[in-house]
This record gives structure tokens, C-alpha cells and sequence, in this order.
């Protein structure tokens, strides 16, 4: 356990995709006395045809706020882009990035690149460009710099396109949390159009399986930052399985 208290962000593109992806490591780090925080860029509004648009926008957010108070999340923020139209522009990298630097993230959790759906990759670009600017001192803005410790992408079926795992963690303990947070959604229950929650489920049993534990989820490294330097091969703490 970390030996100080991190405050985690977690960055979806649209409410549902945060929950369900990162849900179970906010609930996990919630549990253990950390601060979480849930960023949708957009209330993925335009994704019920049987529902008006407005209608199920305020539906969604209502739906964001009682499953981050589930996962024990200390804010659940919705931007007012909308669904469909999510924008890597300046105007929204700079939003992201005065939003790193007032909250102030230890850890931040989105979207990988390699998506199929424009607002993910949107979402992980302004992400990416939001953080960089956020950490320069020479970039004045109302509040001072502030630099991300850790990033990670997300295991999304959406964006899968070169998805690189590189580390396994156990929710076993959280799961019940994440479900019933992720149960506050309709179209997580899928009831809207894929079943989100059957197969994220399933996901974090197989993970858990790979690894020896009941539940688990996957993260990716940013690629620069996969070269690790260790002092003796970490035989202890992982060890290199031959069978």
C-alpha cells in the first residue's frame, strides 16, 4: 500500500466508460483511505434511441453520481461537451489541463489511443496534452503546475487496437462495490444495448485467473515509460513463471 495518501483520477469519455473501466481501482483506492475522482468529458447523452437526448443526459449524470458515491468517490465531475462531438482542441486541452492543476492528481486513469470511437481517442489526446501543459511552470495559468506521477490507459473493448498490458492488480476485494456502483447505470446493466457489466465481470474473473487471485483488472504504461530499472531480478515480488 502506498505509504502516503494519492488522490486518483480516473478520465472517461463519456459516463459509463470511467465506471466500468476504471470503476473497480477507484473503489479500490477509495477503500484504502485515498482520494478518487470520476472526470466524464461528455454525459454520452446520444446513446439511447428510445430516449430524448436531454432527457437522458440528466438521467446519466444522475446515474454518475450515485454510482462514484458507491465506488466512494469524493467528486463526480461531468464537462458540458456534447456526445459524439468530444473536441482535442485548445480550448478543451486547456480545460483539462486547469482541471489537473486544481484537483491536483497523484494518479490518472483514461482511455488508450488505439479506439475506434472518436471521443476515446479525443479523450486520451486531451488527456495527454492537458497533463503536459499542466506541468509547466511556464505555462501561467490561475492555479500553479502541477505534474501527474503516474498514467495509466484502461482496458476498454473499445479500444483495443494495440493494447499493451503491463500490470495485473487485485479488486478481489472491491468487487461487490464496483457492482453495485456499476448496477446504477442501465446501460451498464444492459438494458440500453451491450451488456457492459456481463462482460466486465467476466474480464476481471479471467484477470484474476491469469494471476492467481479472484478478481483483477489490467493497466498499460505509457510506451516511454515501460523500461524499468531494478537492482536485482525481483524474484521475490515476481517471479518469472516457466510453467
Amino acid at each position: 500500500m502506498p505509504s502516503k495518501k494519492l488522490h486518483l483520477l480516473a478520465i472517461g469519455a463519456h459516463i459509463g466508460d470511467a465506471e466500468i473501466t476504471a470503476g473497480l481501482l477507484v473503489s479500490k483506492y477509495a477503500a484504502a483511505g485515498h482520494r478518487a475522482t470520476v472526470l466524464h468529458m461528455t454525459a454520452g447523452e446520444k446513446g439511447n434511441p428510445r430516449m430524448d437526448h436531454l432527457e437522458y443526459r440528466r438521467q446519466r449524470i444522475r446515474e454518475a453520481e450515485a454510482a462514484a458515491r458507491k465506488f466512494g468517490a469524493a467528486e463526480c465531475i461531468v464537462l458540458d461537451h456534447p456526445d459524439g462531438e468530444l473536441r482535442s482542441d485548445e480550448k478543451t486541452i486547456y480545460e483539462v489541463c486547469d482541471l489537473v492543476r486544481r484537483l491536483k492528481p497523484d494518479i490518472v486513469l483514461t482511455h488508450w489511443r488505439g479506439s475506434y470511437h472518436r471521443d476515446h481517442r479525443a479523450a486520451y489526446n486531451i488527456t495527454m496534452e492537458g497533463g503536459f501543459l499542466a506541468a509547466l511552470p511556464g505555462i501561467k495559468r490561475t492555479e500553479p503546475a502541477h505534474l501527474i506521477r503516474g498514467l495509466y490507459y484502461l482496458e476498454n473493448w473499445e479500444d483495443l487496437e494495440d493494447y499493451h498490458p503491463d500490470l495485473w492488480l487485485d479488486v478481489t476485494d472491491v468487487f461487490e462495490t464496483w457492482v453495485a456502483g456499476c448496477r446504477e447505470h442501465q446501460l451498464l446493466r444492459g438494458e440500453v444495448s451491450f451488456n457492459y457489466l456481463h462482460y466486465y465481470t467476466g474480464l476481471a474473473a479471467q484477470h484474476g485467473a491469469e494471476v492467481g487471485v479472484k478478481y483483477a483488472v489490467t493497466v498499460s504504461l505509457p510506451p516511454i515509460s515501460r523500461k524499468r530499472k531494478v537492482a536485482y531480478l525481483p524474484v521475490e515480488t515476481e517471479p518469472v513463471l516457466i510453467f
